[in-house]
């Protein structure tokens, strides 16, 4: 591990002179800044005044009008952030510029409670105190467009031109026409310390999807977010832009955002999810993980899925699970679980798409599984063999985002797991994001209505 002195060294002999900071907002929009490398060595044992209205606005940077924790009756004052030395990068794409991730916490080491990376520390915390060690890693999926922001805006968001045409998924022929672009997507992210496992074309135009290496969960939800980011600004190099809304179209496959998940003992040696001599070789604490899933991502479900667009993609056939089911290596179902090897033994939650924010989401599968451990939770649930689109026994998935979040607001579970405050901050924006999207007038609504009506 590098040292504090050693990465200082490297801040004030960088011929650039700064350092770029960021942290996460409620949608996992990464906001940050460049900071001057002589005011940098400053922060490390102090705090970086970033305006609270990061988590006051909405993606679209509109300012809530319901919010409690800040907004026009607050005045929008500084929070406190406190730079977290061990997510120290240098960016391969910007000359190595030094990088680093934030915290929203105050000098007396007190969390914010909307902060969706101390939501994660602090559900971490709790499974370390209960005995285990959580590895996580999402996968994702994503569109390409040979376009720019500019290009996009002068054509309305439509007649976007995708990278490669056609679908053709795990296609070595599409992944050698621009090469250029998916070598630097894999050299890169890796130099940046984000390690991929696999790279590949999915099936729809344009469409790629990457693994990344599982890790310990913290890390695992940094590399998360900062692989959505970096590959948008590594796709501008090449004049390309990059999506992970999780249904781009609705004749074309949705992007999904798949978690991996396992519990480990606090040495971090054994997988406890795996039992040689368990039924399908799942231990009884991967059997409890996965009812307490079962029982608690219903009412918890805009965590992993936070957008409107996010129940189009989850419809039937479309490779995203509609109902509340699990099954052993099976694509149709909510949970895959995948409990083959002492190393390899994990859980796979299909819900979660491509647009989410990675601290709630994988929060959400650590609370919820965890849930289901500390309180011994029997897996009475039979796998679902075969068709899980029409397995309705143990009921069906909220089918909008309006729906799930009065499920989630009302539910006493949803506060037990993620706490009251986060719940009902996190809720109002997800109720101002259907707010937003009632008073919107859709091309839909133009093409149905304009000329017939």
């Amino acid at each position: 591990m590098i040292k504090t002195k050693e990465i200082l060294d490297y801040v004030k002999n960088h011929p650039s002179g700064k350092v770029k900071v960021a942290v996460a907002d409620i949608d996992g929009v990464l906001r940050g800044k460049y900071i001057a490398a002589e005011k940098f060595a400053s922060l490390i044992e102090g705090r970086l005044g970033f305006c609270d209205v990061t988590f006051g606005w909405d993606a679209g940077d509109a300012a809530y009008e319901n919010g409690r924790y800040t907004g026009w009756h607050t005045g929008y004052p500084d929070a406190q952030v406190k730079i977290d030395i061990e997510t120290f990068r240098k960016i391969p794409w910007e000359n190595d510029v030094p990088f680093f991730l934030g915290d929203f916490i105050d000098d007396q080491e007190k969390p914010n409670y909307v902060c969706p990376r101390q939501l994660l520390k602090k559900l971490t915390a709790e499974c370390e105190s209960a005995g285990f060690s959580p590895f996580f890693s999402q996968e994702f999926e994503w569109f390409n467009f040979a376009e720019t922001p500019e290009t996009v805006q002068e054509k309305g968001f439509s007649y976007l031109k995708p990278l490669t045409p056609g679908m053709f998924g795990y296609s070595i022929l599409r992944s050698s026409l621009k090469n250029e672009f998916m070598t630097d997507l894999f050299d890169l992210l890796n130099k940046f310390n984000i390690p991929i496992e696999g790279l590949h074309t999915e099936t729809g135009p344009g469409v790629y999807e990457a693994a990344i290496m599982y890790a310990p969960i913290l890390t695992a939800a940094d590399q998360a977010i900062l692989f959505k980011t970096s590959v948008k600004e590594i796709a501008y190099k090449h004049g390309i832009l990059a999506t992970f809304m999780a249904k781009f179209n609705e004749n074309l496959p949705g992007c999904s955002g798949h978690v991996h998940q396992s519990l480990w003992d606090l040495d971090k040696k054994t997988n406890l999810f795996h039992d040689e001599k368990g039924q399908y070789k799942m231990s009884e604490t991967m059997k409890s993980y996965i009812a307490g899933q079962l029982f608690c991502l219903p009412h918890i479900l805009p965590m992993i899925a936070p957008t409107i667009n996010s129940y189009k993609r989850l419809v039937e056939g479309a490779w995203a699970p509609t109902t509340v089911t699990w099954g052993i290596d099976n694509r149709t179902t909510a949970l895959r679980a995948l409990p083959g090897s002492k190393k390899a033994s994990r859980l796979e939650t299909r819900i979660v798409g491509s647009d989410t924010n990675p601290y709630l989401a994988l929060s959400a599968c650590l609370a919820s599984g965890l849930y289901g451990v500390k309180n011994k939770m029997k897996l009475e649930q039979p796998a679902t063999n075969g068709n899980g689109y029409i397995d309705l026994s143990n009921g069906t998935l909220s089918r909008n985002l309006f729906e799930a979040t009065q499920k989630m607001k009302n539910a006493d579970l949803a506060k037990e797991l993620l706490g009251a405050d986060f719940v009902e901050h996190f809720t109002m924006t997800r109720e101002w994001e259907c707010k937003q999207y009632a008073k919107a007038v859709t091309d839909w609504e133009l093409k149905r209505y304009l000329e017939i009506i």
